[in-house]
């Protein structure tokens, strides 16, 4: 039988940009038709954007991407591309309950094709964890909508249906489908690609089918979608990925389910970790600045590790141009902390000011008569206050350079280090943020450039420098100690005992427990960042404030 050329249309959207997404998916379908493709898939979501949280409570958003898909059809059909059949994620609208004043949202896919929408799969809710919030549509969740093509036979799943085994999923080989079409808004995590491989072929395995997965890409808030879209044949065979972290357009030719092969350049993979995690922090902070239009970002160069990687983050993500520094020496800098600051910004390129803090600390010390702790955080909320200033003043985006760890244990002072709109180091542990910047100077060094991180940065024992002599171990056990643990309590779920059984000293663990508990008062206060675990604070992990259990 004639081959089938289908498309899987990589894209990245915009949560309400109904317009924009459907003039970026009018481009793809007319470059995919130009390739020879009679099928263009695109991801979850894609007229909207995703995720669209309370945006699918109100009716006239969902009654206006409603007619966007429609008048989408309608500009196909008039370009000539009518018999292309696009198959696009959307919202829709189903009714309201009469128990509610609100409009019941779809998460769809519907089909296009002679200028019409024609029927669609609808999910029949939209589950409540992680990236998603509930909305109950009152619908049969066990739909399978199919259409033919030649002589193949497509079904369309979105999302978590291949989670399932029931549902729609279970009509598959019922249905006789030859290649099942996942549209997918499937956001970053570490590892996560090589489940959805073993995922993708065991729906192959299982039900008998070819299957395109399409997902989408860019920074939504503090997802991170990361592309990676594939194709796998029947006999489970990859045959092969898009790009992480790009758009991208891939197209494939299918003869039969156990007969697919790739019509255009396909990515390389298994991408380091490194790689991965970089970049999809480089995506979320990039997307997050751009796509709210921000002309830059600005931040406190303080010569350590945490403000070293996310200046290097920043500039990968938009440019030296649009990064600038602050060095804000109090009485208790040591000379390195501004001397590596500003070997930083020179690597980097990028603008560079000192904002000194004595006079005004000191001015205010008096006055209020601080010492102690309280006299330590009003030199960061000294800092914070600067950079707020100057946010305001020139139109910046503040980067607040807090890590995991710190954020875990409370490790930094409300309204001073952690004022800010954006933390590119909120999902990411002390650990890493050296290893990722170890890591990052290899790079440039393998590329024939200049390392972008002082070594200093990486080496020197860390500091908030907020008295003489001060390193975070005074206070914290070493970071390698507290990332284990913070690892067992925070991203395992395991309780004090069962830390304590994994060999770390028991006194150490109820301290570390303890301040995880009490911290979550800063953390709900905190600047979103881009997620790259399973269990980020804010996205995934939320503790009452108000909780006496222990």
């Amino acid at each position: 039988m004639p081959a089938i050329r289908i498309a899987l249309a990589q894209t990245n959207a915009i949560v309400g940009d109904l317009e924009g997404n459907l003039r970026i998916c009018l481009d793809r379908v007319v470059t995919a038709a130009e390739r020879g493709a009679a099928l263009v898939v695109f991801p979850e979501m894609m007229a909207s954007g995703y995720p669209i949280e309370d945006l699918a409570t109100r009716e006239s958003f969902l009654n206006d991407s409603v007619e966007a898909v429609k008048q989408f059809a309608i500009e196909l059909n008039e370009r000539g591309l009518g018999q292309v059949v696009v198959v696009l994620g959307t919202p829709a609208i189903v009714a309201k309950e009469h128990r509610s004043p609100w409009a019941i949202a779809q998460n769809a896919a519907v089909i296009i094709r002679d200028g019409k929408v024609w029927a669609g799969y609808a999910k029949h809710h939209l589950p409540n964890y992680s990236v998603f919030d509930e909305y109950r549509i009152f619908i049969p969740g066990d739909q399978l909508i199919s259409f033919e093509l030649g002589e193949l036979k497509f079904s369309i799943l979105i999302c978590e249906d291949i989670w399932q085994e029931g549902g729609p999923v279970a009509k598959l080989r019922e249905e006789k489908s030859d290649v099942a079409l996942v549209l997918n808004g499937s956001p970053f995590e570490i590892d996560k690609d090589d489940r959805r491989v073993e995922l993708v072929k065991n729906l192959a395995q299982k039900q008998n089918v070819a299957v395109a997965y399409v997902n989408l890409v860019g920074g939504q808030d503090d997802l991170v979608f990361d592309g990676d879209s594939l194709m796998v044949d029947a006999n489970q065979k990859l045959i092969g990925r898009g790009k992480q972290f790009e758009e991208d357009l891939l197209l494939f030719d299918i003869e039969s389910k156990t007969s697919v092969v790739a019509a255009s350049e396909l990515a390389t993979h298994k991408l380091d970790d490194n790689w991965q995690i970089w970049n999809a922090l480089v995506l979320g902070l990039r997307d997050y600045v751009n796509k709210n239009n921000f002309k830059s970002v600005i931040l406190g160069l303080s010569g350590g590790i945490d403000s070293a990687v996310c200046a290097a983050l920043a500039v990968d993500a938009l440019g030296s141009h649009r990064v600038f520094g602050v060095s804000m020496p109090s009485k208790h800098s040591s000379d390195h902390s501004k001397s590596d600051a500003f070997d930083l910004a020179k690597r980097l390129g990028i603008n560079i000011r000192t904002e000194a803090i004595r006079s005004a600390v000191k001015d205010l010390e008096k006055q209020l008569k601080l010492k102690d702790i309280a006299a330590e955080n009003l030199q960061a909320r000294v800092r914070g206050t600067i950079l707020m200033s100057l946010s305001n003043q020139e139109g910046h985006l503040v980067l607040t350079t807090g890590n995991k760890s710190e954020l875990a244990v409370g490790y930094s002072t409300i309204y001073g280090d952690s004022v800010g709109g954006f933390a590119p180091l909120k999902d990411v542990a002390k650990t890493l943020v050296w290893q990722l910047a170890k890591w990052r100077n290899e790079f440039a060094t393998q590329k024939g450039q200049g390392q972008p991180i002082p070594e200093n940065s990486i080496l020197k024992p860390p500091s908030a420098e907020l008295r003489p002599g001060q390193v975070d171990q005074d206070s914290l056990p070493d970071y390698s100690i507290l990332d284990e643990i913070l690892d067992a309590y925070i991203e395992q779920k395991l309780g004090r005992d069962q830390i304590k059984a994994m060999g770390f000293d028991a006194a150490v663990v109820d301290k570390i427990v303890g301040l995880v508990d009490r911290a979550e008062w800063k953390r709900r206060q905190g600047a979103i960042g881009p997620k790259i675990t399973g269990m980020a604070f804010g996205r995934d992990r939320r503790l009452p404030i108000t909780n006496r259990y222990r």
